[in-house]
């Protein structure tokens, strides 16, 4: 289990083709800050349907995009 599968459920069942969320957000989805772990667990949330489109520093966002499976 990931730490970030709390994370991957919310975004899958939203149910949206795409969502943004902040750091901020995340960290209180999850219940850990996002950290640069995340890059190597991104990928499993493809397993979830999505994937992760951008990852903004400056702006502290990440944004989610459905994908076809």
């Amino acid at each position: 289990m990931s730490k970030y599968n709390i994370l991957w459920e919310y975004v899958h069942k939203s149910g949206k083709e795409s969502l943004q969320l902040t750091f901020e957000e995340i960290q209180k989805i999850a219940g850990i800050p996002i950290d640069h772990s995340f890059l190597k667990y991104k990928k499993e949330l493809m397993e979830y349907g999505y994937q992760v489109e951008k990852i903004s520093m400056k702006e502290h966002t990440v944004f989610f995009q459905r994908v076809e499976k």
